[in-house]
């Protein structure tokens, strides 16, 4: 193979074409390689092939090796099981043999008994009858052992005159009196005990299928395979687990248990509370055609909820705190063609990147909106992002096209950088201009819409139970928890059992995007539900259930998983917090606690402090929840020693008079930009100041005098820089730092001095330090205290 055909090996078949028709190479050089390739090909293929066939060998050869070895396992154990029963069978029989002699002997004897008295003897009691058993028992196991006659009891001593015993009570002693005994109370319980027991219905016999969970005791295992614990215990300890009737064990262990035991094992787990939740798959014939969820996506001040507010013919942005949106807003907007379209407005600020992920996985299609005097921004690449990773199409809505420095080309060719290709550009991607202020444009995008949610056919099932998502979740002073949810499947009606994440409720009143009441809500029609017992996380799937049984079993296991994730998260934190103090040394924290109106801002709130901390410092939020200030959080915030930051809510009047009585700090913000600056400012004074050694001058010692009084001072040129007096000096020997310390005095001639510059002649003396020498340099510098900021 020559190297211009390995080179055309390595080209796509993309390449190769245009090599071809650009005539840099010719056809029939193409064909080499392509035959080249093929063959190569085959021969991979061969050895591919040859592999999998020996492997193919190698596993039926131990899989007759593992049938062989389980079919000599199952017939050693038949044999077991056959000679077993063969042994029953004959101790059995040794048994009732046994029994018939022993009737046969007692018979006998009370028949000699009458001969010699004359009269009919009394019947033998219980206790005398299972006397004679034993005795009988005893001669024949005496005489089959030793072949010899048993030894006789000497004959019992008569009863005395007053009706007592005595002597003791033997075998030989009970059969000869003559006087009757009475039964016994512990024999009278025994009976009852074993007629009790023979009324008892048995355990049925045979294997039985046994239903094992995650955990479960020796002794509930017992139970559900009807053996004894001991049976269990004894499988355990031959597999090396030294167990006890109550102790724990895992389900692996508890199958192998009842797989040895002859059972079937049906595993279950605490998830399967889970299983058919949301329903049956519904039948297509059910389905008919729903309104399209469409999100709006895109940086922040781009103009997206102007957009929002030109399709719906209202102003929502002059109710925004700062012109920004902080919270995902639902509405539905019915074009006058009759088709009504579900929007999802989602914020752009920074923080707010978990409230975006959920804006687009809940929605059908996705409307980028870019200025086009802006351009491409960070935020508009993150929902880009989101959107491919929710696998949803993209509408790209170029804003602000009014304005004079606007640029839609420019926009287009940006967004190519993202593989974001418009039709004008030969993509897929539609590209509508519009103006959100003069209304241009808006009817295009409104046909684009419709035209891509009929290529997605959207169908929905209106005649089953409802279910969706979450979109936000607020605490509302005198209505209690409000939850916005979006209906994807289903129609939610008044009275339906609602499950949403970790909280249950009875649906007690719907309310749509215009604030008016209704009884029932359709697919992809977002409402307010008011009737949940808590406010749920942004971002939950919520279900309609049958029973109330049901929703308590649902949201009491996610109820538990969450927190058993929360302390999971915390004490890893904690460990990992501690080495890193015992590290680098304790890190200062600024303790919070913060109040938001929706779920969705408390979450950005938290994520966006928790990027602010350091190595030093950090902002630790000790409680978040959702509604106003109350008394409860001020007692918390005084016991930690945290401030109280508000946002979009107020205190209540008993949390105000609290928090000025215990001197508790609360702020209130309604933009998140300055709830991130203030607490930026406040971590940036907790930071300690960095110092900086700044070098001023060296001097040589020329000559070293003593003075009485003083002690040793140097006579000194400074020969770079400047000596100041205060500054600190080091006493550098051999380039070997021998002191740091401060100058005492600093004189030239016989004045004090405050500095002396390079080339001049000066007298110096270190403050308690005399151990100077000719010859040594004296290294003058100062310290800067530089103030840190995050």
């Amino acid at each position: 193979m020559g190297k211009a055909t390995r080179e055309l090996l390595e080209l796509s078949l993309a390449q190769a074409a245009r090599l071809v028709k650009s005539k840099e190479i010719s056809p029939v050089d193409l064909v080499d390689a392509s035959l080249e390739r093929i063959k190569s090909v085959n021969g991979r293929l061969s050895a591919y092939i040859t592999i999998f066939e020996e492997e193919a060998r190698k596993r039926a050869e131990e899989d007759s090796a593992r049938r062989a070895i389980e079919e000599d396992r199952m017939r050693r154990e038949r044999e077991a099981a056959e000679r077993r029963k063969a042994e029953e069978e004959a101790r059995k029989a040794t048994e009732e043999e046994a029994r018939r002699r022993a009737e046969q002997e007692a018979a006998r004897r009370l028949k000699e008994k009458e001969v010699e008295t004359g009269a009919p003897a009394a019947p033998a009691t219980p206790l005398v009858k299972r006397a004679r058993d034993l005795t009988e028992e005893e001669d024949e196991g005496a005489t089959k052992k030793g072949g010899k006659t048993p030894v006789k009891t000497p004959p019992a001593r008569k009863a005395t005159p007053g009706g007592r015993r005595a002597g003791k009570l033997t075998i030989t002693r009970a059969l000869s009196e003559d006087e009757e005994r009475m039964r016994s109370l512990a024999s009278y319980r025994r009976q009852l005990n074993r007629a009790h027991r023979q009324q008892q219905p048995a355990p049925p016999a045979g294997p039985r299928e046994v239903v094992i969970p995650e955990t479960i005791t020796v002794a509930e295992l017992a139970n559900r395979m009807a053996r004894r614990s001991v049976d269990v215990i004894k499988v355990l300890m031959k597999s090396g687990m030294m167990v006890t009737t109550n102790d724990i064990i895992d389900a692996d262990s508890a199958e192998l248990v009842a797989t040895e035991l002859g059972h079937s094992v049906k595993r279950v787990a605490e998830s399967d509370v889970l299983e058919g939740l949301r329903g049956l798959i519904d039948d297509p014939d059910d389905m008919i055609s729903r309104a399209p969820i469409v999100t709006v996506m895109g940086h922040v001040d781009h103009g997206k909820t102007s957009l929002l507010d030109a399709l719906r013919k209202t102003d929502v942005v002059a109710g925004e705190a700062g012109g920004i949106t902080q919270h995902i807003g639902a509405y539905q907007v019915q074009l006058p063609s009759g088709a009504k379209i579900t929007f999802l407005d989602t914020p752009g600020h920074a923080a707010f990147t978990a409230m975006r992920a959920r804006g687009a996985k809940v929605t059908d299609l996705v409307i980028l909106v870019v200025a086009a005097d802006d351009g491409v921004m960070p935020q508009t690449v993150e929902a880009i992002a989101h959107a491919r990773a929710a696998n949803v199409p993209i509408i790209v809505a170029i804003n602000k096209v009014d304005k004079g420095d606007a640029n839609p080309a420019r926009v287009k060719n940006e967004l190519l950088q993202h593989e974001i290709q418009v039709e004008e550009l030969g993509g897929e991607v539609l590209a509508v201009e519009v103006s959100a202020i003069k209304g241009t444009g808006l009817e295009k995008l409104e046909e684009a819409i419709l035209l891509q949610s009929e290529v997605l056919d959207l169908k929905a099932n209106p005649q089953r139970p409802a279910d969706g998502a979450v979109i936000e979740a607020k605490l509302d002073k005198g209505r209690g928890p409000v939850a916005t949810v979006l209906v994807q499947r289903g129609t939610l009606r008044q009275g339906d059992l609602l499950v949403a994440g970790s909280e249950w409720g009875r649906v007690r009143a719907l309310v749509n995007d215009k604030g008016e009441t209704v009884d029932h809500a359709g697919p992809s029609e977002p409402v307010e539900v008011l009737g949940l017992s808590a406010a749920p996380e942004a971002g939950d799937e919520f279900v309609v259930v049958d029973s109330e049984a049901r929703a308590r079993e649902v949201t009491e296991y996610r109820g538990r998983k969450r927190r058993e994730g929360r302390q999971a998260m915390t004490s890893r934190q904690s460990l990992d917090q501690l080495l890193k103090s015992q590290k680098d040394g304790e890190k200062r924290l600024l303790p919070l606690l913060i109040k938001a109106d929706v779920q969705g801002s408390l979450e950005a709130i938290d994520g966006a402090l928790n990027k602010l901390g350091t190595d030093e410092v950090a902002a630790q939020i000790l409680h978040g929840g959702v509604g106003g200030i109350t008394e409860s959080d001020v007692i918390l915030a005084h016991a930690s020693g945290a401030a109280i930051i508000g946002f979009n809510v107020r205190a209540n009047m008993q949390a105000r008079e609290r928090a000025r009585r215990d001197g508790v700090e609360i702020r209130y913000y309604n933009i998140i930009y300055n709830v991130l600056d203030d607490v930026k400012a406040v971590l940036s004074g907790m930071l300690a100041p960095e110092t900086r050694e700044r070098f001023l001058g060296n001097a040589q010692i020329l000559e070293v005098f003593n003075i009485s009084k003083v002690g040793k001072v140097a006579g000194c040129r400074v020969t770079e820089g400047l000596v100041r007096r205060g500054a600190k000096v080091r006493l550098v020997r051999d380039d070997v730092v021998i002191h740091e310390g401060e100058l005492s005095t600093l004189k030239r001639f016989k004045d004090e001095v405050r500095e002396v510059q390079a080339g001049q002649e000066c007298g110096m003396a270190f403050a308690n330090y005399h151990e100077i020498q000719k010859g040594d340099i004296i290294e003058c510098y100062e310290v800067e205290t530089i103030k840190r900021s995050l």
